[in-house]
């Protein structure tokens, strides 16, 4: 895990804007018609060149590839596991679900996704991995890329199981770790090529409105626990310093009123075999929750890569900003060089579906380098 003694680092959450044309074809591939193989691979390779440049020009420390490789951040493992077909029926968040005229509002958003989150394909047979070719060719891409750390993410178990549905296990605990067991595979590859695996994780947030919105708090603790367990296994024989988890309430602009406190999963993440915790506060629902690493102390192998950006508004971030709430991080945990500076969640998290104009990513991920800046002459 990257860290500075001198400097406040920047990195974000993952997915980036993907051009129309790729987000096309993610859109035709994932409905199973057809798509010519090497159209898609040139356009994945500019895709990715031109999203490593466009990070390093906004300052980015820690960068990826955008994600232009993949059609969503969940969805696209039934392109690399066996086991998937048919549709899912996600149950929606239970703080849309109370607001129609929101909906209404946000019905031309829905109409440029290619690819549905919420009509996922479901667990109908057994859940391997298949072969890494995918994600060989995904990762070769950024192999000379000039961050100073790359990393590459990875879906967890757990939100494979709450958003694509089991119709073949007994029961989600081993629908869980069956998943946990054929991510493993991922996991591992990612982290043999000396990248910097991030596990996404909104399940041990965002499920407690959705999957447990009607349940007791208890039973959705339960399912944080059984996923944070699935993940440690797939873990297994990997320096927790070589892996981030993140955790989000689900990247879409809402009331998200129904949304479980960090105070509740706090003590279950920390569980986590990972050397960092990468968690939104920069929106209006969540960010008073900075505090909570005053309450309760990272554990100290732990980072905390601070959500300081919002992923679902188009204001800009003015840098005083920014460097307010890096601070009041580096408060909370008590050392400047355990806060690395983020983004709340990431841009395009399936193909299309960005609430923030393209132009305004890249203006978002500037502001969030220079408000590190500002942040680091007031700590270092």
């Amino acid at each position: 895990m990257l860290t500075s003694e001198s400097r406040i680092l920047t990195t974000h959450a993952g997915s980036l804007p993907r051009p129309a044309d790729l987000a096309d074809m993610h859109g035709r591939r994932s409905r199973g018609e057809p798509v010519d193989a090497d159209d898609m691979q040139h356009a994945i390779e500019a895709a990715t060149a031109s999203v490593i440049a466009a990070q390093v020009r906004a300052g980015i420390d820690i960068g990826n590839d955008g994600e232009q490789a993949r059609e969503s951040f969940v969805t696209y493992v039934q392109h690399r596991m066996t086991g998937f077909g048919g549709t899912s029926q996600r149950p929606l968040m239970r703080d849309l679900q109370e607001h129609p005229d929101l909906l209404a509002l946000a019905a031309p958003r829905f109409g440029r996704i290619k690819v549905s989150l919420m009509a996922a394909p479901a667990a109908i047979a057994e859940v391997t991995y298949r072969d890494t070719v995918e994600l060989d060719a995904e990762c070769a891409l950024v192999a000379d890329a000039p961050f100073a750390q790359t990393f590459m993410t990875a879906c967890s178990p757990g939100i494979v199981a709450s958003a694509m549905e089991n119709r073949h296990y007994a029961t989600t605990d081993d629908y869980v770790r069956a998943v946990a067991a054929a991510l493993s595979t991922e996991y591992h590859a990612i982290v043999d090529r000396g990248l910097l695996l991030q596990i996404d994780a909104p399940d041990l947030a965002l499920e407690r409105h959705t999957l447990f919105a009607d349940r007791p708090l208890s039973e959705f603790l339960t399912w944080v626990e059984l996923v944070v367990d699935a993940i440690n296994g797939a873990l297994e024989g990997i320096d927790p310093d070589a892996v981030r988890l993140h955790v989000c309430w689900g990247n879409y602009e809402g009331p998200h009123t129904h949304d479980v406190a960090l105070d509740e999963i706090q003590p279950l993440l920390y569980g986590a075999n990972v050397g960092a915790l990468v968690i939104s506060m920069a929106n209006a629902r969540h960010a008073h929750e900075v505090r909570c690493f005053e309450r309760r102390p990272l554990p100290d192998h732990m980072t905390l890569v601070a959500g300081v950006i919002d992923t679902t508004s188009n204001y800009v971030e003015h840098p005083e900003v920014v460097a307010d709430r890096i601070v009041l991080a580096t408060r909370a945990v008590g050392d400047p060089s355990r806060v690395i500076a983020g983004t709340d969640c990431g841009f395009d998290t399936t193909a299309g579906i960005g609430d923030v104009a393209p132009s305004l990513v890249w203006e978002k991920l500037a502001a969030l380098r220079a408000g590190a800046d500002l942040a680091t002459a007031r700590l270092f």
